[in-house]
């Protein structure tokens, strides 16, 4: 026989459920505005009716139910827009990224100017052009040597400004490879925080919440997947369990955790050789070459790597800055080279006036060595120095004539010279060609690579966003809705109070008012 006072404890776990349902909206309107937060909801279930099927049962017409109480509080969240939303935010940490390096290498390079290397070079040119026509005035030979020392200083300049971008880019790399450390270890405290809580049946939804987020700053640096192992023990249906965050190549080449049961394992960036490019990452225990670890993705940590430097796969250093650096040190080289070897063929004013002058000198030298001639200098770094040779001091020194009966009136070397500026072909790579072609060759292609990132860094931004909105409108909280819920959670907690109090009428009567019949 069912008892009295079941209609009472019926009304009191509906009040008691209301209650909880409250205090869950409460909470959710409390973080409205903090990040990373998923909106909570209780999930409501029907408490086991009466009575139970069995032999003794009573006989009533059916079963009767018990009331409501709160199965779980669980968050609202969509696991596939996690890994949407990781996925773009992995490609715009790295388009992000290049797109300020490139940004930094365009406003070294500042071309087209008026006070780039392309405009320095015209005026070289036409110092020249301004002395074949009157190679006899010592006024023009000074201009040509001013010309020539800025044409110097503006390789040193532009090599030494890229190689300190491309130093600051080294300490991004090295603070990238700290945050990284920094994000896992603080995955593996949350996750082991979870273990301790999910085997006794609760759902701790703010630490999923806290994990959530490391994860999605981590997927910022490097490309992720992620994997959940229970936690065993009394744990819900529905706990996340313990995740494993896996750093995978493409090709399947590699799989590494970075995130996993036996905690979290560091990342370590090496680099070697030429100019310190990197060559190798390790991670915990397993060492990946740059070109296996350049497959699992891209990132900010990739997009570093790229434009600072990595050695490639034919053991050559490669990268944006360092193939900019290469190219002006190859243009510097090759140009002093070939101008050096012309002006040496000339014949200078003071040999015609006097037989024993010295020898024509160099017109470029190398500033670590001045007696060497750049036949035995190394090339590398060449641009940050080159220099005007000291013999030029002596503006007489300037050979404006050829050895083909010499001159004061004989420009034929200057021409000669000028040429080297704009028709000779140098060769700076793999195809011989001019000095002006070859740099408009190399601005032209760092400024596609800018405007390609540039332009992808915002489609990923957009792709990004869309995602953000579609899991904000699942996760995130609406005061609107919480404002509905509140309004429907404390009409239904009233009406439980108020059964609360027809019950106790009915016990009145029951209590009170039985067996007076008479009286």
């Amino acid at each position: 026989m069912r008892s009295t006072f079941m209609g009472l404890e019926t009304a009191k776990r509906g009040m008691y459920t209301q209650q909880g349902a409250l205090y869950t909206t409460g909470h959710n309107i409390s973080n409205a505005n903090t990040p990373g937060y998923t909106r909570q909801r209780v999930n409501f279930e029907q408490t086991e009716p009466y009575p139970a099927p069995a032999m003794n049962r009573p006989q009533i017409p059916g079963q009767i139910g018990t009331g409501v109480e709160a199965g779980s509080i669980q968050r609202v969240r969509e696991s596939f827009l996690d890994v949407q939303y990781r996925g773009e935010n992995n490609k715009l940490g790295y388009w992000d990224t290049k797109m300020e390096a490139m940004k930094k290498m365009e406003e070294v390079m500042n071309e087209p100017s008026d006070s780039g290397l392309s405009k320095t070079m015209d005026m070289f040119w036409q110092s020249l052009q301004d002395l074949a026509v009157n190679p006899s005035n010592s006024g023009a030979r000074s201009v040509v040597r001013q010309r020539g020392i800025a044409v110097a200083e503006t390789f040193n300049y532009l090599s030494s400004s890229l190689t300190n971008v491309r130093n600051d880019l080294n300490y991004e790399l090295s603070v990238s490879e700290k945050q990284i450390n920094s994000l896992t270890r603080q995955i593996d405290k949350v996750n082991k925080q979870i273990a301790d809580v999910e085997p006794h049946g609760y759902l701790p939804n703010d630490l999923y919440d806290e994990r959530d987020r490391l994860i999605d700053e981590l997927s910022q640096h490097v490309s992720i997947q992620t994997s959940y192992q229970s936690n065993g023990g009394a744990s819900s249906p529905v706990a996340e369990g313990a995740v494993t965050v896996k750093l995978v190549g493409k090709n399947g080449n590699f799989a590494v955790n970075l995130v996993g049961k036996n905690g979290a394992n560091e990342i370590k960036v090496s680099q070697k050789g030429f100019k310190d490019t990197v060559d190798s990452v390790t991670i915990g225990g397993q060492t990946l070459g740059i070109n296996d670890f350049l497959s699992q993705g891209e990132g900010k940590l990739r997009a570093l790597i790229d434009t600072y430097g990595y050695v490639d796969k034919n053991g050559k250093a490669t990268g944006s800055y360092v193939s900019m650096l290469d190219e002006l040190d190859s243009m510097a080289y090759e140009f002093a080279k070939a101008f050096n070897e012309q002006h040496q063929a000339g014949v200078t004013p003071a040999q015609i006036e006097d037989p024993t002058a010295p020898d024509t000198p160099k017109f470029f030298q190398d500033s670590a060595d001045s007696s060497l001639g750049l036949d035995t200098v190394s090339k590398e770094g060449f641009a940050q120095r080159m220099q005007i040779a000291d013999e030029l001091s002596n503006l007489d020194m300037i050979a404006t004539a050829s050895k083909d009966n010499p001159t004061l009136g004989d420009a034929k070397n200057v021409i000669a010279l000028a040429n080297i500026i704009t028709t000779t072909k140098l060769p700076y790579g793999e195809k011989a060609a001019s000095f002006q072609a070859h740099f408009e060759s190399i601005i032209g292609k760092m400024a596609v690579e800018s405007q390609e990132s540039v332009r992808l860094s915002n489609n990923s931004n957009v792709l990004r966003s869309a995602v953000d909105e579609r899991r904000m409108s699942v996760s995130g909280v609406s005061l609107d809705e919480e404002m509905t819920d509140m309004i429907k959670f404390q009409h239904a907690y009233n009406a439980s109070a108020r059964m609360i109090t027809l019950q106790d009428e009915m016990l009145d009567k029951i209590i009170n008012g039985m067996g007076t019949v008479g009286r």
